[in-house]
């Protein structure tokens, strides 16, 4: 396992590198500047802040001195907020991001593993098409859809919940945008159950279990279960790597404070160093987030770590 997880971040290396090269190419070549406002500065004062921020360096040494303040760990300074680093703004934002993914997936695995479930158990069955229908319906509609419409029927037509914004420690604000980021995963996630559930019991090594004469709850649940989660786990990794690293039109919908929110706004204002910095954390999260599924494949099924 130790020897994996080394391997893993290795490779992590030149990945990250070249995400950091193509991003910082990216970035630059977009029309504008961060200081590009309808207002013209004066020359001077455009001159100073160029200068401040080393713009007025050649596009390699720019580069070269971004690279090396990565490696130390420093995302640089923000262009618009002029009293924060990009690792601020980050630390402010990652532990809302961070909340609402993690309710979103926790939500969407229990939910949809169970109706994954329930639609194998019952195959074939009204119930296995209802559920499959709902799973559908769910993959096809987008969370950008969910979130007005859960705002229109949650918190304006019936006052039941918050529409938007955010408060520490409170739960009630958090319950529609996480509705709305895990419906759609729990119907992937069901889906992916039921056919993942439905091919291992015709494997062998179930035949077999039949044959014995156990139970059908028994050869779902101690059995059958554990190979039907890889694929989840394949989807569930990436999946969460991207509502870890920043829902962002669900996060402009509600009001909330998260990562989602520096990311547009340093599009738009043309922050260089906060749209690298969102974008090095997602890669981060990515690779980590894999790792993490390579390590449940071990934990699930030993032999994949054997051959690995």
């Amino acid at each position: 396992m130790l020897s994996l997880i080394l391997r893993r971040l290795l490779q992590a290396i030149p990945t990250l590198f070249l995400l950091i090269t193509i991003s910082f190419a990216m970035v630059r070549a977009a029309p504008g500047g961060p200081f590009s406002t309808e207002r013209a500065l004066p020359p001077e004062v455009e001159r100073a802040l160029q200068a401040r921020y080393h713009l007025d360096e050649p596009l390699p040494q720019q580069y070269l001195r971004y690279l090396g303040s990565v490696v130390r760990g420093d995302l640089g300074p923000s262009f618009r907020y002029e009293e924060y680093s990009v690792n601020d703004l980050i630390a402010q934002g990652i532990p809302v991001t961070a909340r609402l993914g993690l309710f979103a997936m926790a939500l969407a695995l229990l939910v949809g593993i169970g109706l994954g479930i329930a639609a194998a158990w019952w195959h074939h069955s009204t119930v296995d098409r209802l559920f499959m229908l709902a799973a559908v319906t769910g993959i096809s509609v987008p969370s950008f859809v969910l979130a007005p419409l859960f705002i229109l029927l949650f918190a304006v037509l019936w006052h039941w919940l918050p529409a938007g914004g955010y408060a520490p420690g409170t739960i009630a604000p958090m319950v529609l945008p996480v509705l709305a980021l895990a419906l759609p995963q729990m119907a992937y996630i069901a889906r992916l159950t039921r056919g993942a559930m439905l091919e291992v019991l015709r494997s062998p090594f179930i035949r077999t279990a039949r044959a014995k004469g156990l139970g059908m709850r028994l050869i779902l649940l101690r059995h059958a279960l554990r190979p039907a989660l890889i694929p989840v786990l394949s989807y569930a990794g990436p999946a969460l790597a991207g509502l870890l690293s920043g829902s962002v039109v669900v996060e402009q919908i509600f009001g909330l404070p998260g990562i989602g929110r520096f990311f547009i706004q340093g599009a738009l204002n043309r922050d260089y160093t906060l749209v690298m910095g969102v974008t090095i954390l997602a890669g981060v999260v990515i690779i980590l987030m894999n790792l993490l599924v390579d390590l449940a494949y071990m934990a699930l099924d030993p032999r994949l770590g054997a051959r690995g």
